[in-house]
């Protein structure tokens, strides 16, 4: 039997996996209208392309997890970034890394202890001092934000995205 203070990090766990399961399956439902052959549109000329859209949101989903435990806090490279997300041209490959990128949060939340995402961030310009928990509200922001592109993205391209709460 649990006590109080065991009760309340089993709550925060879990939780964290509810959060991280509903912004994975509302990305996924909201972009599945997208096919291997968009994978290079883009809205204009500099901009992501849908297959860089998708990236990016991996690559900050690992960003984050990475960057909560890591010793000096957050990379903050975003050139280094960008070019590994440029270099994306697949779709079905940054769906792909979307998948990995899950996974390996998931594990995070598995191997951590609670009290660890209890733990204050290190020091930094990135949610410096914060839990460590709240990550996952910046990913879940960070993935809608994209969705919500990728959306446009869709109906640029003449197709029509479900929505995403339905059918839950």
């Amino acid at each position: 039997m649990m006590d109080g203070k065991e009760h309340f990090y089993y709550m925060i766990k879990k939780g964290l996996f509810a959060q991280l399961s509903s912004m994975k399956e509302f990305f996924d439902r909201s972009t599945r209208v997208l096919e291997e052959a968009d994978s290079s549109f883009a809205p204009k000329e500099g901009m992501f392309t849908a297959a860089q859209q998708v990236a990016h949101v991996a690559q900050t989903i690992d960003w984050f997890v990475e960057g909560a435990f890591a010793e000096g806090g957050f990379s903050l490279d975003f050139e280094t970034m960008d070019k590994q997300v440029r270099a994306v041209t697949s779709l079905s490959a940054a769906r792909e890394w979307v998948d990995r990128a899950c996974a390996a949060a998931h594990s995070a939340v598995e191997a951590h202890a609670d009290a660890d995402w209890m733990s204050s961030l290190p020091p930094g310009p990135i949610m410096g001092g914060q839990p460590r928990f709240v990550i996952f509200g910046a990913l879940t922001d960070h993935s809608a934000h994209h969705r919500g592109a990728l959306t446009v993205y869709s109906r640029l391209l003449g197709k029509v995205p479900p929505m995403p709460y339905m059918d839950m």
